[in-house]
């Protein structure tokens, strides 16, 4: 099995459906309320432990008892939390989430601890680092942390997986670290100053992201799928999504960015590894709630097997067909 480092945001989440999400100045009643844990970085962490990576997790949580059950489900999942700092100086990160009735979101967060992870985390955890396949990021931590995880990991020869969210700019140094860069089309245009709205402009942004040091770009795209491109083979097209019925789109790209991972630590080619996520994401976005959307290994391959044909058929080893089928 291989080993995939996650160094990134927990969070607790309280999420409010509502009819429609309220605009500045409005109140909305009627919705129904519930908590669920979340945090881009433990979201894609559960995602690539359920999907069959072992998965080591960086991260720095609060001294009460969001802090408590959020380590405790780790543990729960697999995950190693051997680098998950509990700090009594900040509470642990929670977000607020609006779901409206389309399953599309609007979201809020309070980093608390999350903004206590340092460079120094890192740099404890970079024996756990040097042992994996795949080290993966986003940008609910401090940027000098990202920064830091990106080099130690080039440094140690290890692929590094940026999913650029929430979105900001990103140093030239840190781009010329990333070996996977996933953006949605809203980081892409922030990052590259291209808007992105087919593949021709996608491919215009990729290439600006190549120049700046990603060998592999992969533009999210919501329900129409991902864009990739690959500068080292000159591969490059729009991966189409699946069609399902949205409930909660909270930690599609996450199930995305986890499964991702997965793949391609298991060698698996691009195409075949961006079809595994997009699975992942069609899965997620039927379920409400962030870690509770998020499939495991087994539902996304009988997925596959009922949706697909061609490239993804490279994921069905006998063992993975074994696991697909339904019981007898």
């Amino acid at each position: 099995m291989n080993q995939i480092v996650v160094i990134g945001s927990s969070n607790t989440d309280m999420i409010l459906r509502l009819d429609h999400i309220p605009v500045p100045g409005e109140t909305v009643l009627g919705g129904t309320f519930a908590t669920a844990a979340g945090g881009k970085g433990a979201n894609q962490a559960v995602a690539a432990a359920r999907l069959g990576s072992r998965v080591t997790f960086v991260a720095c949580v609060g001294a009460d008892v969001f802090g408590e059950q959020s380590i405790a489900r780790f543990r729960d999942e697999g995950i190693s939390t051997d680098f998950v700092r509990t700090t009594s100086g900040q509470a642990s990160g929670v977000a607020f989430i609006f779901v409206d009735a389309h399953g599309e979101n609007s979201i809020g967060v309070a980093p608390g601890a999350n903004a206590q992870l340092t460079p120094d985390d890192v740099d404890n955890a970079f024996p756990a680092i040097t042992g994996a396949d795949a080290v993966m990021m986003q940008l609910e931590i401090p940027m000098e942390t990202v920064e830091r995880a990106a080099a130690k990991a080039r440094e140690a020869g290890v692929r590094v997986i940026l999913n650029p969210a929430p979105a900001q700019a990103l140093s030239p140094e840190l781009l010329r670290h990333v070996s996977v860069i996933t953006p949605n089309e809203t980081e892409a245009e922030l990052i590259t100053g291209v808007r992105v709205t087919d593949e021709v402009s996608a491919a215009h942004a990729a290439t600006r992201l190549h120049e700046a040091g990603a060998e592999i770009v992969i533009i999210t795209l919501g329900a129409r799928g991902a864009y990739y491109s690959d500068s080292k083979s000159g591969a490059s097209r729009t991966v189409p999504g699946f069609r399902v019925k949205a409930v909660d789109t909270t930690a599609a790209g996450d199930a995305f960015n986890g499964a991702l991972a997965v793949a391609l630590a298991e060698g698996r080619g691009l195409e075949a590894a961006v079809v595994f996520a997009n699975a992942a994401a069609a899965l997620a976005v039927t379920i409400m709630g962030a870690q509770p959307s998020i499939p495991r290994r087994a539902d996304v391959l009988r997925f596959l097997e009922s949706h697909t044909s061609g490239a993804a058929r490279e994921w069905f080893s006998d063992v993975d067909a074994a696991q697909a089928a339904p019981a007898k």
